[in-house]
């Protein structure tokens, strides 16, 4: 493929304008705040929720579970129906999850029941937001120098998203809602709500729609067989560590996933107008970056995750302390975008890609380096922060590049969805996997050192039954702490090993909290490694595999037209 002038080819087509471009990035920024709030809100969910190890990821996969299984569907619906109507229906719906979240109501378990069923919905409402804004952006770019341009700016507009959501959460949070402290991240997930009744405005007001409906249908078997392959994979990688890698439930996630993908593969194959077309892997440069995509974007979330973990849930930080890590991570993007816009519009993206996901692994095995303490002195962990940050700006632009650059333009909607899926999946894998990996570590450690030393066992039968000896104003407090101490690594790091007594004396209160903290700090080191390795795999694939010369951009004719 020949280099390309800045000269229009093909057919004359919509140009983008001001109003579209700002529209789609607003809905993108809060489509990637809402998925990126709960991050600097894991320690107060654990202290106000009681949750368990499974819950607390589940409370983050509850929101990207539909946005990847529903993503390609949206893509279709836009190109059908238009993407403008996504844009405000997917932001309205994203504002109504928020708020059902904020309100739950009730105690324990039902209260975790229902922030899960508000995540659904928030989930929902993005799925149409993060295929249709893209789809929008190239559908209106014509030339390398305006699309390069534009992609640079909806990809800092999602890193934005996630810069904005770890400094709202940590200012917010210092509201209290009503009489309880522990409550405060309500105030959250009504800011996001908030957000985005903004963000359908302004789509409704400026935004200019488009759409493709040329060889698109709905695809019903399609989209049945991949959702419920996604669904089969997400649901056994996360129930791993809880119900037993060994158990029916998740061995039958595994063979339900592989089932229903071999079914997918089969129907698309087979159906006129596919939910995807297949033949789009026959792309090179689009199958290898498509691969390089869900191994680094797992790499980065799985870093975000295991960073939240480490903060908040064991370290204590609090969300606003904890938010310095996130806008580290997310910031960069917004400070390098003229150079990650020059080095699209100059070079072979799978520079940009490869580059960028091979400093996401530097960060990674940087961090795994460093020991957790139990103080929330976070200097240690700045430089690897910004290395990530850095990484991932450069490696989110340019997998967005390869997606639009590489296909036909009456595919953008497809191959938008497709990448959004890919990316998201990434997304929804990198904290399941990390958080069964390290969960599963710590589990192991603690139970290898309690069945190891006789005073520590004789330590927790007294703990496990002392509600029965607590004065009878103190009972149902105790008895919550022994629960959560039993619940897991987390719930054992999370209850103080000493407490101070009305007389002011302190006493030995749970036997495992130093010895959970220290597992912990080993088993998300651990999980480090993990996302490192993965960012080393993405960056192997981008930069061997994409192909194409070096000092060329990437971008077919027929993606200008």
């Amino acid at each position: 493929m020949g280099p390309l002038t800045e000269q229009r080819t093909g057919s004359p087509a919509a140009a983008l304008t001001a109003g579209t471009l700002v529209a789609a990035c607003l809905a993108v920024c809060v489509a990637q705040v809402g998925l990126a709030i709960p991050a600097v809100l894991n320690g107060l969910f654990q202290t106000d929720l009681h949750t368990t190890s499974s819950q607390l990821t589940w409370i983050s996969d509850a929101f990207l579970v539909p946005v990847t299984l529903l993503e390609l569907t949206f893509g279709v619906l836009g190109d059908l129906f238009g993407r403008k109507r996504l844009l405000v229906g997917g932001a309205l719906t994203l504002a109504v999850g928020e708020l059902v979240a904020a309100f739950a109501p009730g105690t324990g378990d039902w209260r975790v029941l229902v922030l899960w069923i508000g995540q659904i919905l928030a989930g929902i409402g993005s799925a149409a937001l993060f295929p249709s804004t893209l789809a929008m952006v190239a559908a209106g770019t014509h030339t390398i120098g305006h699309r390069s341009r534009a992609l640079t700016v909806w990809a800092a507009s999602l890193s934005a998203g996630g810069f904005i959501s770890p400094v709202l959460g940590g200012y917010i949070t210092k509201l209290h809602w009503g009489g309880d402290p522990n409550a405060s991240w309500r105030w959250a997930f009504i800011a996001v709500a908030a957000l985005a009744v903004i963000s359908a405005v302004v789509s409704a007001v400026f935004a200019v729609s488009s759409s493709a409906p040329e060889g698109r249908s709905l695809d019903w078997p399609g989209q049945i067989t991949i959702a419920v392959a996604l669904f089969a994979l997400l649901f056994a990688v996360i129930q791993g560590p809880t119900s037993g890698w060994g158990s029916g439930e998740v061995i039958g996630g595994f063979v339900l996933a592989v089932v229903a993908l071999a079914a997918f593969i089969a129907v698309e194959r087979r159906t006129p107008s596919p939910l995807l077309q297949l033949g789009l892997f026959s792309n090179r440069a689009f199958a290898m970056a498509s691969v390089a995509t869900v191994f680094g974007m797992f790499a980065f979330l799985g870093t975000a995750y295991a960073t939240s973990i480490r903060l908040s849930a064991i370290q204590g930080f609090t969300p606003l302390r904890a938010s310095i890590a996130f806008v580290l991570f997310q910031g960069a993007a917004l400070v390098l975008m003229p150079v990650t816009s020059r080095v699209l519009g100059r070079f072979n993206p799978k520079w940009a890609l490869g580059g960028g996901t091979a400093l996401i692994a530097v960060g990674d095995f940087w961090m795994s380096m460093i020991p957790a303490r139990e103080s929330t002195d976070i200097a240690p962990m700045i430089a690897p922060f910004l290395v990530v940050g850095c990484g991932f700006a450069f490696a989110v632009s340019a997998l967005t590049a390869v997606a639009v650059n590489t296909v036909p333009i009456h595919l953008a909607g497809m191959a938008s969805g497709t990448t959004s899926l890919l990316r998201d999946f990434g997304f929804t894998l990198g904290p399941a996997v990390v958080g069964a990996v390290a969960l599963s570590r710590a589990a192991s450690e603690i139970h290898r050192k309690v069945a190891a030393n006789s005073s520590v066992q004789q330590a927790l039968t007294a703990f496990d039954n002392s509600p029965a000896t607590a004065p009878p104003a103190q009972r149902q407090s105790v008895a919550e702490a022994v629960g959560a101490v039993n619940s897991g690594p987390l719930g054992a790091n999370g209850v103080p090993g000493h407490i101070t007594l009305p007389t002011g004396r302190t006493v030995p209160f749970n036997p495992l909290h130093d010895i959970a903290f220290h597992a912990l700090d080993s088993a998300y080191s651990v999980g480090y490694m993990v996302c490192g390795a993965c960012g080393l795999i993405a960056a192997v694939i981008a930069l061997i595999g994409v192909g194409g010369r070096a000092s060329e951009p990437l971008v077919s004719e027929q993606s200008l037209a």
